[in-house]
C-alpha cells in the first residue's frame, strides 16, 4: 500500500510546488523514492480538510497528516490537535493515531538541527554562533526560532530568512538524520514511515 502525506505548507502556485518538491526531497532520504506522494495543502486547516477528504476517497492508500504543532506538545497528537485553540480537530472515524504527525513547533525548528547547512546556504555574514544550542529543537519557542533565523541571516547576501524564498530550499538540503536526532516527533514520524514502507 502506498502512502499519501498531506502537509501544511505552500499557499498557491509555485509555493505549493516548491513545498511539495522540498518535502519529497527530504523524505526520499528517509524512505524509498516513489513509495509515497506529498500533497502540499497550504494552510493547516486546508491540510486537515484535504486529509479528511482523502481518507474517505482513497481506501487503497494510507493517508497521513503532517502539520506544525504551533506550541509545545504535552499530549498525543490527536489530543493536541483537538485541544489546541484554533484547531479543535476531531480524529475522523476509522483513522489511527499514527496517521497524524507534527513538525514541532514549526518547520523552521528542523533547520536548527542542521546548522552546517544553514551556514553553507547563507554563507558569508551568517551568524551561526547566535543560533540556539538546545539539542532538542522542540523546546525552542516558535517566536524564538524565527527571531534566531532572522538575526543570524540578516547580514548575508541572501538577506533575512524568508519562509517561501528560503524555507523550502533549506528543507530540501537539511539532513533528516540530524533532524531525527534533535526532534522526538520527527523521529516518531520517520520511524513510522520506515515501518510502513520498509
Amino acid at each position: 500500500m502506498s502512502v499519501r502525506i498531506y502537509v501544511e505548507g505552500g499557499f498557491e502556485g509555485s509555493t505549493k510546488s516548491n513545498c511539495r518538491k522540498a518535502f519529497t526531497a527530504f523524505l526520499e532520504r528517509v524512505i524509498p523514492p516513489g513509495s509515497f506522494k506529498v500533497i502540499a495543502s497550504g494552510s493547516r486547516q486546508k491540510a486537515y480538510e484535504d486529509f479528511n477528504s482523502a481518507v474517505r476517497q482513497h481506501a487503497d492508500v494510507f493517508i497521513v497528516l503532517l502539520v506544525e504543532s504551533e506550541a509545545p506538545v504535552t499530549a498525543p497528537v490527536w489530543r493536541h490537535l483537538n485541544a489546541r485553540g484554533g484547531d479543535n480537530w476531531q480524529r475522523p472515524p476509522g483513522v489511527f493515531d499514527e496517521q497524524a504527525h507534527l513538525m514541532v513547533q514549526v518547520m523552521e525548528s528542523w533547520f536548527l538541527a542542521d546548522q552546517e547547512v544553514l551556514s553553507t546556504y547563507y554563507g558569508q555574514g551568517f551568524l551561526r554562533n547566535s543560533l540556539p544550542r538546545q539539542k532538542d529543537v522542540e523546546q525552542i519557542e516558535k517566536i524564538r526560532v524565527f527571531e534566531a533565523l532572522h538575526h543570524a541571516s540578516r547580514q548575508t547576501q541572501r538577506g533575512r530568512y524568508h519562509k517561501t524564498k528560503h524555507g523550502f530550499d533549506l528543507l530540501a538540503r537539511i539532513d533528516p538524520q540530524k533532524v531525527e536526532n534533535a526532534s522526538p516527533c520527527a523521529a516518531s514520524f520517520h520511524n513510522f514511515l520506515r515501518e510502513r514502507l520498509p
